[in-house]
């Protein structure tokens, strides 16, 4: 084989570390971007949060800006021995391009920020099981029922239903003078236990425990007991004819029942085992100010970081080569993490600058004024590619008048118009959700009647479209709203 030499040309994109690491910090939300800087000033003794020094004399801030430059340096002594990283290297044109500071905008520090969804996850209740159990402790039950009523607990659900057979019970419990009828005996119990129904095997059994346990003055219980346990299927196809006829009453009496069971809970263990509320920091405000939306950065999601200087001079008279590198490495990886966040909330104003200009009709007037919009409008917009736009708008949150909205919300297809125009599917949902509103509960309107409606507004949409949306909207069918309340 004959050896040779060849030159080739080409073209090769490289992931930088710089790159890697905007582009991670661009995708994160609020709380997690919030977590990576913990992490960065934490591994980081270069970089320190700003802060704004208002209502603090000269000599306090100097005060404590000693004590804090005291700490630093002990860590950067003690750090400085470890071995350092050679698989970075050293920026010397990073002084050239870099703020000490992340950019300002157009809200000032003094500025409080009030848009922010501060929901308070205090603390939880127990869960459902535990409830049971602490009443099960409470209740004078022998060793061999609470045994019984341990398994039991054990095969409920969170919505409160038993989802085991009782005799699928009585080979778990495993004690041998068990069977099914003492396994009904503390069943009946723990169905009498808060919240009242739990326990139950089905949806009829669940509402007659919470009505018997009605006083028997209450009106209407018979009618509403003999509705559940016969008529059950009657009543959820809202045939309410066939009802009157069955019960041989009229309308007002089924009205007045109808209304008792309402007041009962399908699903009890709802009331005890609830989720944790999610806590959500707006990215970004929107204000109307002389007129006009601005569009801010939230100064609370992201602290203003900088390098401290003073530590980042040492690298000139330190002691050893070892000590400088040390500094000089950190003090880069300060400021490349500060670019980062600075690259970052500008991509995140113009994108969101962008979003409202086009969706000026939805800060103004509500859904019903959304126009279509997707990704690659706004890309070709700001001049960027769709994949950021999309790392962008995900899980990143806006805060208006309107409420709180990810920024994906503001994107969605579009549908043609009488006119030759579009109009977005967000806006025929929105009309949708209104023309239910205001609907006849005796009458509804079935999918072709709204699709009929929303032509008279010169859309033209399809009854399977309207179909498609309203499911996606959770609204049942109009067989299912039809309500004689």
């Amino acid at each position: 084989m004959k050896q040779s030499l060849q030159l080739k040309m080409g073209q090769q994109l490289t992931m930088t570390p710089q790159l890697q690491q905007a582009i991670r910090l661009l995708q994160l939300s609020s709380l997690d971007l919030q977590a990576e800087i913990q992490e960065a000033l934490d591994n980081n003794p270069l970089l320190e949060v700003e802060s704004d020094g208002e209502g603090e004399s000269d000599s306090d801030a100097e005060s404590e800006r000693t004590q804090k430059d005291d700490s630093q340096k002990e860590t950067v002594d003690a750090l400085a021995d470890q071995s350092l990283p050679d698989d970075l290297p050293l920026d010397s044109t990073w002084d050239d391009t870099y703020t000490s500071t992340t950019p300002s905008n157009s809200v000032s520090n003094s500025q409080s920020f009030d848009g922010e969804l501060d929901v308070y996850q205090g603390e939880t209740s127990d869960s459902l099981h535990d409830h049971l159990l602490w009443q099960m402790h409470m209740s004078h039950f022998s060793e061999e029922d609470a045994a019984i009523a341990t398994a039991i607990i054990e095969s409920i659900d969170e919505r409160g239903y038993l989802t085991a057979e009782l005799d699928e019970l009585v080979e778990a419990i495993e004690l041998p003078e068990v069977g099914v009828e003492e396994v009904a005996m503390v069943l009946k119990r723990i169905q009498h236990f808060d919240p009242l129904g739990v326990g139950a095997r089905s949806i009829q059994e669940c509402l007659s425990i919470q009505l018997k346990q009605l006083c028997e003055k209450t009106p209407c219980k018979k009618l509403a007991l003999t509705l559940i346990n016969d008529y059950m299927e009657l009543m959820g196809a809202r045939d309410y004819k066939g009802l009157q006829r069955k019960l041989k009453i009229d309308e007002a009496e089924l009205k007045d029942t109808l209304r008792l069971i309402q007041t009962l809970n399908p699903y009890p263990g709802d009331a005890i085992d609830q989720k944790p509320v999610e806590y959500v920091v707006p990215d970004i405000s929107v204000v109307k100010k002389n007129g006009r939306w601005v569009v801010e950065l939230n100064p609370d999601s992201v602290p203003k970081l900088r390098v401290n200087e003073q530590y980042a001079a040492m690298s000139r008279d330190a002691k050893s080569s070892s000590d400088s590198q040390y500094i000089k490495q950190h003090t880069q990886e300060a400021r490349w993490f500060i670019k980062s966040l600075e690259s970052r909330n500008e991509t995140l104003l113009k994108v969101a600058h962008c979003i409202v200009q086009r969706q000026q009709g939805f800060f103004e007037h509500g859904e019903e004024a959304m126009k279509p919009m997707v990704l690659n409008d706004v890309a070709e917009a700001v001049d960027m590619h769709e994949s950021t736009i999309s790392r962008v708008t995900t899980q990143k949150y806006l805060h208006c008048p309107r409420g709180i909205f990810e920024l994906k919300y503001f994107f969605s297809s579009h549908v043609s118009t009488e006119t030759g125009g579009e109009c977005s599917s967000t806006a025929i949902r929105a009309l949708i959700k209104k023309l239910v509103a205001a609907e006849n509960r005796a009458k509804p309107l079935s999918d072709n009647k709204i699709a009929e409606l929303i032509a008279d507004q010169g859309i033209q949409v399809a009854r399977r479209t309207i179909a498609k949306y309203r499911e996606s909207l959770n609204i049942p069918s109009s067989s299912q709203r039809k309500s004689l309340l």
